[in-house]
């Protein structure tokens, strides 16, 4: 696949190009909207004012505004100019917002600057502009995105336009394409990570579709944009769709009666919700795997056509994915025993490296290790374990935290549970569950241990069980364990 030397904001011009009085944007917060034509004229004014206020070529420029017309204007725009988009959310805390603000050396911030040494902008004003050409392109850094932070400090991924571009292009091969100019899709996602911004704000701007933005998730509020913007397709995570599902089967019928296609990813979707929607609405959700380094979508279910449960489905277009040992080796289905490898990728959509020096990045033949663990079933299809970093040692043994997981998940009345390791001085590390029970239910520590005994090697029964009122989430769904591993407060 030929990744065309472009800047990603071009994308937004051939948009308007192709279909200039087709609705890009529907910002349901501030009942604004806008054309393809409009909005590439919004963002022309926004590259003139960024670079009125100093912005040069290279330069990053902190974008931390919510979701909606606002946001969007000011990636686009940035690009255009040449700068560097580093995202962050609106309610990111003051400190983790100065730590990124210093560690990127950005001079400009877009938003609620929250006390940082940058030079702070109001959010863009939607006011067409004078034609900017786009500068920058190829293998330029486009996006720093702060990686979430799950196996230590967050790293900035630097990825190029070439990378983002690739990927747009990787996923709208795809058959039936994820988003088509026809459709309108809804983004309730934080466009500032890199899965609302990339499979999301990205491949709506690729395909000259529209884009229907919700500032925050609601189940309602959701349903109801849905309905009135007759919404064709989602891009969601796990808590949204068990959100949804929660809602009567009779509105889910109703509300989501246009809606043709939806993709989840960013975390494990259970398959209790995967079949409920199935079952209410006659519709499959098709998820995908990827991360923050790879721009972001590796695989798909869309791939082989099948929502699978437990499965992420197989490479895109483009991609390539491997099992690999902890040295790097593939694993070799006719000498290795089938079982799990560290997933590794490469493709045209991989990142450069860790900002500022582009360390850890693929490797000299392309590769890259993502740090998960997972197999590959008899289909082809991947089946994610568990995070390498997440892995749980018992006496020399390997425990996967998402294997204990689904056991105390098979509990009456258990909502959500998480298990991490915890330091042991007789075993190294034991099994410790946080449990989230549904409402009514009553479960005691006893019964969770006696359910894993019954069906658990003894070294994966965990030692200690905690009962919480919810557990923690990243904006996108996805566990944060590490403030698992310390005691709950009382």
């Amino acid at each position: 696949m030929t990744v065309p030397d472009r800047n990603v904001a071009d994308l937004v011009r051939a948009s308007a190009h192709r279909g200039p009085k087709h609705v890009a944007l529907v910002d349901v917060t501030t009942a604004n909207s806008c054309t393809w034509e409009e909005f590439d004229a919004f963002v022309d004014r926004e590259a003139h004012r960024l670079v009125d206020a100093g912005l040069t070529p290279g330069d990053r420029v902190v974008v931390r505004l919510p979701t909606g017309l606002a946001f969007c204007v000011a990636v686009f725009g940035a690009l255009r100019a040449g700068g560097v988009v580093v995202p962050t959310g609106p309610g990111q805390p003051a400190r983790e917002l100065q730590r990124i603000v210093a560690d990127s050396g950005a001079r400009l911030l877009v938003g609620d600057g929250g006390g940082t040494d940058a030079e702070v902008l109001p959010a863009p004003e939607p006011v067409p502009g004078d034609p900017f050409p786009a500068i920058g392109s190829g293998e330029d850094v486009a996006v720093l995105g702060y990686t979430s932070g799950t196996s230590g400090v967050p790293r900035g991924a630097m990825l190029s336009h070439r990378a983002l571009l690739a990927n747009v292009e990787q996923c709208a091969a795809l058959r039936p394409a994820p988003v088509a100019a026809g459709d309108r899709v809804l983004l309730a996602l934080p466009l500032f990570h890199v899965y609302g911004l990339g499979p999301g704000l990205l491949q709506v701007a690729g395909a000259g579709a529209t884009a229907v933005l919700l500032e925050r998730f609601d189940a309602d509020a959701a349903l109801t944009a849905i309905r009135e913007h007759r919404v064709t397709a989602l891009v969601g995570v796990p808590p949204m769709y068990r959100a949804v599902l929660a809602q009567p089967a009779e509105r889910l019928r109703e509300d989501l009666a246009t809606v043709r296609l939806f993709t989840s990813g960013a975390a494990p979707l259970p398959a209790g919700v995967l079949d409920g929607l199935r079952q209410v609405v006659g519709l499959p959700v098709y998820e995908g795997y990827g991360l923050t380094e790879t721009g972001p979508v590796l695989t798909s279910t869309l791939v082989g056509g099948l929502a699978k449960p437990g499965s992420v489905g197989r490479a895109l277009p483009g991609v390539e994915v491997r099992l690999v040992d902890t040295d790097g080796r593939p694993l070799d289905p006719d000498e290795d025993e089938p079982g799990t490898g560290l997933v590794a990728a490469r493709g045209a959509n991989l990142f450069s490296g860790y900002w500022p020096d582009g360390a850890h990045g693929p490797d000299a033949a392309g590769w890259f290790r993502t740090g998960d663990v997972g197999y590959l079933d008899e289909d082809g299809d991947l089946h994610l374990v568990d995070r390498a970093g997440d892995l749980i040692i018992v006496n020399g043994f390997n425990v996967y935290p998402h294997e204990v997981e689904q056991v105390v998940a098979e509990l009456p009345g258990v909502a959500e549970a998480a298990a991490v390791g915890v330091p042991d001085d007789r075993t190294g590390e034991a099994v410790k569950v946080v449990v989230v029970l549904g409402e009514g239910a009553d479960l005691t520590e006893d019964a969770v241990k006696e359910h894993c005994a019954a069906r658990l090697a003894k070294f994966k029964v965990p030692a200690e069980v905690e009962f919480a009122h919810a557990l923690p989430h990243s904006p996108t769904g996805k566990l944060a364990r590490a403030r698992l591993r310390l005691p709950l407060a009382p």
